[in-house]
């Protein structure tokens, strides 16, 4: 199977940005990609998802600091994310399946379980 390295990770400081990569060519056409956080000892965490049509999905957590996006030409996914927080301190996934046509439920607790494709990670680290 195709395995993938995100890219973009980084320390910064609070208030800070990062723009998080991650080249996928299996799945990429037809199908919905996005991207995870997992912090020591919590769960895996939806993000964002776009689908194949561009509509993209956030959660709460990091609507309006973070914008998902995808070059098809480049077979690349995109994570814009700014105004980092300390909490926002995580080791970062993309993930893609072409199982799904919601962004919503691809990073709904129960959507995640579901994904067939994953990246090896990235780690983000926000300081105060």
């Amino acid at each position: 199977q195709e395995q993938v390295a995100e890219s973009g990770g980084g320390s910064v400081q609070a208030g800070g940005s990062l723009t998080l990569s991650c080249p996928i060519t299996i799945y990429f056409d037809n199908n919905c990609m996005g991207w995870f956080r997992q912090a020591p000892g919590q769960e895996r965490e939806g993000l964002a998802a776009i689908d194949d049509a561009g509509r993209a999905t956030y959660a709460d957590s990091v609507k309006g600091r973070f914008t998902i996006s995808r070059d098809n030409t480049k077979n690349t996914l995109y994570l814009q994310m700014n105004n980092l927080k300390p909490e926002d301190t995580a080791m970062y996934y993309c993930a893609a399946d072409p199982r799904f046509g919601d962004g919503s439920f691809f990073i709904s607790p129960v959507g995640k379980e579901k994904i067939d494709f994953w990246g090896q990670g990235t780690q983000v680290t926000v300081s105060s």
